[in-house]
């Protein structure tokens, strides 16, 4: 089954990049095909050098284990926002467009919206 899931928070202060990066790994893991697609503050969460209190979630990495089996792919209008660099993500997260998220919205067969 393939599977979007589009996030919009950003990596701390709320638990939804958590939570739906959770569901991610969790599909992965199922044998599902997922691509995860980051938008607004969201895309802060593949940024490089995360260092986070012992017993805290880690987006960095949560995001990278997820690049292993599945796609993430990266606003890069809201990455330009932020002024978020490719040189600044963790490797194999893509900057991506509006039209690769259409795209891959009309090719999944759910899509969930955290």
């Amino acid at each position: 089954m393939k599977t979007l899931i589009v996030i919009n928070d950003p990596p701390y202060g709320t638990e939804r990049l958590y939570n739906g990066l959770r569901l991610a790994q969790t599909l992965l893991q199922r044998g599902n095909e997922v691509t995860v697609f980051l938008m607004g503050d969201a895309v802060a969460g593949a940024k490089r050098g995360q260092s986070t209190p012992d017993g805290f979630y880690n987006a960095e990495r949560m995001v990278k284990g997820i690049t292993t089996k599945g796609r993430v792919l990266l606003c890069g209008t809201c990455m330009d926002a932020r002024g978020l660099t490719e040189e600044e993500v963790v490797q194999r997260a893509e900057r991506s467009t509006m039209d690769a998220l259409a795209e891959a919205t009309e090719q999944s067969e759910r899509v969930l919206v955290f």
